[in-house]
């Protein structure tokens, strides 16, 4: 059950990758494709940091 979070942050974090991809292809304003962009970082970097083993349990 530990394993479901980072899995749904790393999805998470493709489809933002995806709808940004779609948003600059479409020629949406910049200012879109970087609030989409760095959700889509925040997201997947969400999902690595909760696999880096630390303290607690």
């Amino acid at each position: 059950m530990d394993a479901v979070l980072p899995v749904a942050l790393f999805a998470l974090g493709g489809v933002l990758i995806g709808g940004a991809w779609s948003l600059h292809r479409q020629g949406a304003p910049r200012r879109a494709l970087v609030i989409v962009g760095v959700l889509a970082v925040l997201a997947t970097a969400g999902g690595l940091l909760w696999l880096v083993p630390g303290e607690g349990g």
